[in-house]
């Protein structure tokens, strides 16, 4: 048995999983600030999906921890994370030390992409790319079944590629980031520009009945014949599209596979990407990456980070 750690800025989740890549085992609680805290609170969570097992610490082969933000997962370091005020972290070693069992770290977007190829939408293919379109966007790269994350640790970061120069502000601090337009952020501004300018879409509706402007509203206007709810998905896909055609231009992995927030758009949104994505592609031949939905949902950076 291993344990699974998804650290996040609100929770964090952890699994106890099996050697077929199930989890038998879930738990979870939220997110402290300073690192001693957030170490000790998963401690807790080893100690408990332990206790709900019947089993004890040292049944454990080991534990794994998928992190936000810039991860040395060769050194065990998370480098910088703003979300959790994380710099210089030595993340491995302190939790090792509590729990003193072997404890591997990596990004967090890395390993859902490893749980994702693993045990998910990509248990077939060769290669895969992961990308999540929530708050921010995510990337994994999984070639030879193992993550690429360049010399440091690091590498992945595809929502910090640049889709419009001089565009948008980033988070990140630069401008014209994919992030800054795939992002579910990116397609609520979107949204709110809309609606600013077509007080008689049914947004307007759909947003005062949910209390707020979410990254489904245009969803759900344009799936009612809505005109600038139509408009605002074309704008946002054809953001994503071109992060995307870069993606494949440049690894040409036998899958891509789309997941975050955006992703519980199903179908709908896969059948409207993909006509986008093609007219973007460099490949002509017959043999074309195919484009899916992630699977798994939040038990990929579970079950990925186990697999660390």
């Amino acid at each position: 048995m291993r344990i699974g750690i998804d650290l996040g800025g609100t929770n964090i989740a952890a699994g106890l999983i099996n050697e077929n890549l199930e989890i038998v085992e879930k738990d979870s609680v939220k997110t402290l600030r300073g690192a001693d805290a957030v170490v000790s609170e998963m401690e807790v969570l080893a100690h408990s999906l332990c206790s709900q097992a019947g089993l004890r610490l040292s049944d454990i082969e080991s534990v794994g921890v998928g992190s936000p933000g810039a991860v040395d997962s060769r050194e065990g370091i998370v480098v910088y994370s703003n979300n959790l005020e994380f710099s210089d972290v030595p993340l491995a070693a302190m939790l090792g030390g509590k729990l003193g069992l072997p404890v591997r770290i990596g990004n967090d977007a890395n390993v859902a992409a490893l749980g994702e190829f693993h045990a998910g939408a990509g248990r077939k293919a060769a290669s895969m790319a992961l990308i999540t379109l929530g708050t921010g966007v995510g990337g994994g790269i999984i070639l030879g079944g193992r993550i690429y994350d360049g010399f440091n640790g690091m590498a992945g970061e595809a929502g910090h590629m640049t889709v419009v120069k001089d565009g948008a502000l980033c988070t990140c601090g630069r401008n014209g980031c994919w992030e800054a337009y795939a992002s579910a952020t990116g397609l609520i501004r979107m949204t709110k520009d809309a609606i600013a300018r077509h007080p008689e879409s049914i947004m307007v509706q759909i947003s005062e009945e949910r209390g707020k402007v979410s990254g489904r509203t245009a969803f759900m206007a344009a799936r009612q014949g809505d005109q600038a709810g139509n408009e605002v998905v074309d704008e946002y896909l054809s953001y994503v599209a071109c992060g995307i055609a870069n993606l494949i231009n440049l690894l040409q992995p036998a899958m891509l596979c789309v997941g975050g927030g955006i992703s519980h758009e199903g179908a709908y949104l896969i059948e409207r990407l993909q006509p986008l994505v093609d007219a973007e592609l460099y490949n002509v031949g017959e043999r074309k990456t195919e484009m899916c939905l992630a699977e798994l949902g939040n038990d990929a950076g579970v079950i990925g980070a186990a697999m660390l």
